[in-house]
């Protein structure tokens, strides 16, 4: 049998839906119409739209008061300066520094990744687009906002907009260009494919009656535009969407790149590395694919989207997720390997904190869960499951922005004007960051931030791509009549 993705019509939770069988299951006899396609994919797609389970407005109240509590935390900084936060002189950059990279990182997974499968034409990427693409488009942003907390007075934010204050020789400057170009391009993704489904989810919506019904109407008649499926709008959609895939790949590697800058700038031991920029891309990768991850799994569960993500594509994303942890793994020893024999002072010092000094810990923390424990996953056939897989990735989400906490605070607590392990093997002069109550809040609210806009976004938009699960299960389902013709002959 040639493997394929194939609809097949299962009852599934009391109505019709369509199995996206994968090789997995075999059609049983059933030939369903593209009629009955439709419309399972269409309710699939607008469940979380039209109906709300009882778990959904707890968690919602549960999230956003977490994410109060966040703001309440940065209210209180404000009064009481980045003190409070455990900053100070000896260890001037930490935890939010750290979250901005990890936050700005993540929100590159789901964009990058979707754009690469688009543009290798891997047909089984169709029922995961749509969720890949607003992980990406909601994480951007919180990440970005991530500098106010750390500038502890958040007006001079008005100095990277207004350009008589530019300061053109600065790589923050850069890279709130970049990353506010990047956020474009994140959005117009998102939309791009979202173009064809709304005429559909607005023909859906006219079953219904309400004011929440009237209003999303009204929307999608406005973002659809005069979208009517014609040959010409169709080719010009998928071009656009085609050209900005193919932008979002270097768009990406480059904010993260410029991102990178503001370390590798400095001249201190730990941040002055020329591996930098490939380094901190293919983390964002690594944690960003993970997070994917993540919010597939989550969204294929509680919106009961099982007859169309298949576990099996989460082992896909689980094999595209260790290939970037293995090169990160890869460019970690590099980085630590060069420092430690390079014979200078201030490196190896830092190196030597790390590996078995006061930050030991969470190092070997990362190696474990963020490198050993996804390639086994991966590589024993009875853990290289949806399940195994999850897990793997939630252990990477995690340790990976423990990882970003190791590249951040060490340098910035080591003495500036001699190695505190020059003399002796000693460390006397070292700097350290405490950990408060009040960036912890806020590093927690931001983490609850992405679930509860996703959450919000859904309530608006179709959870699943209709038009291009309808387009690529098409010309599945016709290859595979091909090649089932063609066997028989």
């Amino acid at each position: 049998m040639v493997e394929s993705e194939v609809f097949i019509v299962e009852r599934t939770h009391g109505h019709d839906a369509l199995v996206l069988g994968d090789g997995e299951v075999e059609p049983a006899g059933v030939t369903p119409s593209s009629h009955d396609r439709h419309e399972a994919i269409v309710a699939a797609a607008m469940s979380p739209v039209v109906e709300t389970p009882r778990w959904w407005w707890p968690t919602v109240v549960v999230l956003a008061a977490v994410v109060l509590v966040g703001i309440v935390a940065w209210v209180v900084q404000l009064a009481d300066g980045l003190g409070v936060a455990g900053y100070n002189d000896r260890a001037f950059w930490a935890i939010y520094e750290a979250d901005l990279v990890a936050f700005i990182g993540v929100s590159y997974g789901g964009a990058v990744v979707s754009a690469i499968l688009r543009l290798t034409g891997a047909t089984w990427r169709a029922p995961l687009t749509r969720i890949a693409e607003a992980t990406a488009l909601v994480t951007l942003p919180i990440g970005m906002l991530f500098i106010i907390p750390h500038l502890g007075s958040p007006w001079k934010v008005w100095e990277l907009v207004w350009p008589p204050y530019w300061n053109l020789s600065s790589p923050i400057l850069w890279d709130f260009f970049a990353v506010s170009t990047y956020l474009l391009a994140t959005a117009v993704f998102f939309y791009l494919p979202l173009v064809p489904d709304l005429p559909i989810a607005s023909k859906f919506l006219g079953r219904r009656s309400g004011f929440h019904t009237t209003v999303l109407r009204a929307i999608y008649k406005v973002l659809g535009g005069s979208w009517e499926g014609t040959p010409d709008q169709k080719r010009l959609l998928h071009g656009s969407i085609g050209l900005v895939a193919i932008m979002v790949i270097p768009m990406a590697v480059s904010v993260h790149s410029v991102l990178s800058f503001a370390f590798a700038s400095s001249s201190r031991a730990g941040y002055m590395e020329t591996i930098f920029p490939v380094y901190f891309v293919v983390a964002a990768l690594y944690s960003g694919v993970a997070l994917v991850m993540l919010a597939v799994a989550a969204g294929r569960r509680l919106f009961h989207l099982e007859a169309f993500i298949h576990p099996r594509h989460l082992v896909r994303l689980g094999f595209v997720m260790v290939a970037f942890g293995a090169a990160y793994l890869y460019l970690t020893f590099t980085e630590y390997l060069i420092d430690g024999y390079s014979g200078t002072t201030d490196a190896a010092a830092w190196v030597r904190e790390i590996l078995v000094g006061r930050y030991w810990v969470p190092f070997w923390f990362y190696f474990v869960a963020a490198g050993v424990i996804p390639i086994m996953v991966m590589a024993i056939k009875r853990t290289r499951n949806a399940k195994g897989v999850t897990v793997a990735a939630g252990l990477v989400v995690f340790a990976m922005w423990v990882k970003r906490l190791v590249i951040v605070i060490p340098p910035a607590s080591e003495p500036v004007v001699r190695s505190s392990l020059s003399a002796a093997g000693t460390a006397g002069t070292w700097g350290t960051y405490h950990f408060t109550w009040v960036p912890i809040s806020i590093t927690i609210a931001a983490t609850a931030a992405i679930p509860l806009l996703l959450l919000v976004l859904f309530r608006f938009v179709p959870i699943l791509p209709i038009a291009e699960m309808e387009e690529l299960g098409a010309e599945e389902t016709a290859k595979s009549e091909t090649a089932s013709h063609g066997g028989g002959r």
